[in-house]
């Protein structure tokens, strides 16, 4: 059978072209909304010029697992301690909470069928969306931002856990908890050998030889830990996003000496991840996404605000926990709206549901749509909020200067 790469082309067009024209108009908008927007004008359903064939299909499976492992990355697991780890916890049990409540009432309305895959799934929280914004902010040393970033942890990776061990479809929650428990004690092993590697002077003197050669050893062999972690878990039965996040725990867990053998690893791996596989993860989402459905009736159309609605009263709610953090209310109303920003995991876990026939490709639509408008409205009032902050104490200082003069 003959293979085309026509889609490809497309596709990786399209990935040049989205932060390009961004970056042209100066349009603050993140990268990955145009990137499925421009997806679904390539599509089928309008200029039909690329479809989600097989070459593109995997590498859209090779660009989730990629985004999966940098947001495993991504995450600061040294702040879960003390009274941080108490008031995010507590956030994200209230968040749960919550979803479950709408998740029954939505379902009450006839427009959902599991309530529970529609709780975990707006309960998420975009990690690396919200993290670069409260950066450009100067807000990740505070104590609030530090708060917002470990809440938003925790968002990420419950939902990821409660996915595979409620919806792995391997005989329910017992033997899911059996299969997960059984998975974590096979991590913690490879932790263990990749950790005793590191410290065998032959093997880490080995690893510096060859890390800046064409043999880039350690991008090598993360990608090594991406696939085999997302193939086992496949293999018991849980989620492969499971998986992939996981292989990125553990590179951030055990892989610290970045100031002295691996200075650019990181940087290494995004590299390869934004810059060749995560886009078409992205764009194939477009041209997967049935617009037509949505737009072809008002009912359809209107989950979109409630599922919006939704994801600000799950997510943003919680963040008044954190007011003792916050020096200003203003903070914590960007909290609330930084932590109901959520894309990724919509997709993924929507996509999910629509293959265990638990979502409909309507409300699969809808979910997406929302996720892309929380990403566009929401970081840009937070960013406001945030920013409106700095210029006030300069008035003040200023001020404060002036009266002691």
């Amino acid at each position: 059978m003959e293979i085309s790469f026509t889609s490809v082309a497309v596709v990786a067009a399209v990935a040049v072209v989205a932060p390009l024209a961004l970056g042209l108009t100066g349009l603050r908008l993140p990268s990955i909304v145009l990137e499925i927007l421009l997806g679904i004008l390539v599509g089928p359903q309008l200029l039909g010029w690329a479809s989600r064939d097989e070459p593109v299909q995997v590498l859209s499976i090779v660009g989730l697992a990629f985004l999966l492992l940098l947001a495993g990355l991504e995450v600061d697991y040294d702040r879960f301690r003390g009274r941080l780890l108490r008031l995010t916890a507590l956030g994200y049990v209230l968040s749960f909470g919550i979803a479950l409540v709408v998740g029954l009432a939505l379902k009450a309305g006839d427009l959902v069928r599991s309530p529970l895959l529609v709780a975990i799934v707006l309960s998420a929280t975009g990690l690396g969306i919200i993290l670069p914004i409260l950066k450009d902010a100067g807000e990740t040393s505070t104590p609030f931002g530090q708060v917002v970033i470990a809440g938003a942890s925790i968002a990420e990776v419950v939902p990821i856990v409660l996915l595979s061990l409620f919806f792995s479809g391997k005989g329910g929650i017992g033997a899911g908890a059996v299969l997960l428990t059984a998975f974590g004690v096979f991590v913690l092993a490879a932790g263990a050998a990749i950790f005793a590697a590191e410290h065998s002077m032959r093997v880490s003197v080995t690893f510096m030889k060859l890390q800046d050669t064409t043999a880039e050893i350690r991008v090598r062999s993360a990608f090594l830990l991406l696939i085999v972690f997302v193939v086992l878990a496949s293999k018991f039965g849980l989620e492969a996003i499971l998986g992939a996040f996981l292989a990125g725990a553990t590179l951030k867990l055990l892989d610290r000496d970045d100031a002295m053998t691996h200075t650019f690893f990181r940087r290494k791996l995004e590299a390869v991840g934004f810059g060749v596989f995560v886009p078409f993860f992205f764009v194939a989402t477009g041209l997967r996404l049935d617009v037509d459905t949505l737009f072809a009736s008002g009912s359809a159309l209107a989950r979109v605000p409630i599922f919006l609605g939704a994801l600000l009263l799950i997510r943003g709610l919680p963040a008044l926990l954190y007011r003792p953090l916050a020096e200003r209310r203003e903070q914590v109303l960007a909290g609330g709206l930084l932590q109901a920003t959520s894309l990724s995991f919509l997709i993924v876990a929507g996509q999910l549901g629509v293959d265990l026939d638990l979502v409909s490709s309507v409300n699969y639509t809808a979910l997406v749509a929302a996720g892309l408008l929380s990403v566009i409205v929401f970081p840009l009032v937070a960013l406001s909020l945030l920013r409106r902050s700095p210029q006030e104490q300069s008035a003040v200082a200023n001020a404060t200067v002036t009266m002691e003069g």
